[in-house]
């Protein structure tokens, strides 16, 4: 039987995210996999994976905010805001070479911090059932709603120019829901030349850095996180006794005892290190809100 856990890959570029699903599904021989946040096919890097029962902490990861490290080409725009699509527009040599540096530092500023960001038209984003992408390549056109972000950095690492071309590399930190490919695009637009992404590579989700990842080929012999370790790096956490373990598993309440959480989502975890569930409080009790699949032997 396959333990529950969670993995941390490295997708390499030319997959999907489900590519990585399914290699992982045959690795482990089982189905019950799910990841925690889409990378796009052109897109590497933090993947994180959820095996068995530890597919319930997923919800509690995809939310969590990212860092990604990314370029960023200015002086074309193209159908997908990224390299994947056709080119649209490309500015001329003349316009590209009257950006200065001050000026593209006036733009990110500008995309920094609370922002409203319209997605790319060929995002996952499901409209009327169907994800946006599909649309698109249905030849259909797709309009989606601006919605809250927040990028709390926006750095350049370095700045290029050649080719009549300015390719920024860039490290962002940003809410769960922001697309890089629209801030390629938006930076783009606001300097007057267009722009699009060029590469992008996602290093962190929440607590989970790719420096523990592994590569798509280790799966095998990859050393899994268990569900307490994930919870540890997700959210604050609360030890409670095998009483206090058996009452929260058979859908009890800990009657006035919600004074001990330190947040809104608290990690219960028992005198063996087993991770019990989530909690939270209700009133001045704690319940649990998910409980784990109790471990057997």
């Amino acid at each position: 039987m396959v333990s529950p856990g969670i993995l941390l890959v490295d997708k390499p570029g030319g997959l999907t995210s489900h590519d990585v699903v399914a290699r992982t599904r045959r690795a482990f021989g089982t189905r019950k996999v799910g990841h925690a946040g889409t990378l796009d096919p052109m897109a590497t890097g933090l993947l994180v994976i959820g095996i068995e029962g530890a597919t319930r902490l997923l919800t509690y990861v995809v939310g969590a905010d990212k860092t990604y490290t990314a370029t960023i080409r200015l002086g074309m725009r193209t159908t997908t805001d990224d390299a994947e699509g056709e080119p649209v527009a490309t500015a001329e040599a003349a316009a590209v070479e009257a950006i200065t540096d001050d000026g593209i530092a006036e733009g990110i500023a500008a995309l920094t911090g609370p922002i409203s960001q319209v997605p790319s038209s060929v995002s996952a984003i499901k409209v009327d059932g169907r994800r946006a992408y599909d649309r698109v390549r249905a030849g259909e056109e797709v309009e989606l709603a601006a919605r809250q972000v927040t990028v709390s950095r926006f750095d350049v690492l370095e700045t290029r120019r050649a080719g009549g071309f300015i390719d920024l590399d860039v490290v962002v930190d940003c809410s769960s829901g922001t697309y890089i490919r629209a801030l390629a695009r938006d930076l783009g637009a606001a300097l007057g030349i267009g722009g699009h992404l060029t590469a992008l590579r996602r290093t962190r989700v929440g607590g989970f850095e790719i420096a523990g990842a592994v590569g798509i080929d280790e799966l095998d012999s990859a050393r899994m996180l268990t569900p307490a370790e994930t919870a540890a790096r997700t959210m604050p956490v609360l030890p409670v006794t095998a009483e206090e373990a058996t009452d929260l598993r058979h859908g009890k309440r800990l009657h006035g005892q919600a004074s001990r959480l330190t947040g809104s989502e608290v990690a219960a975890i028992d005198p063996d290190g087993q991770l019990i569930g989530v909690i939270e409080a209700r009133g001045k009790d704690i319940k649990s809100a998910m409980n784990m699949p109790e471990v057997q032997g």
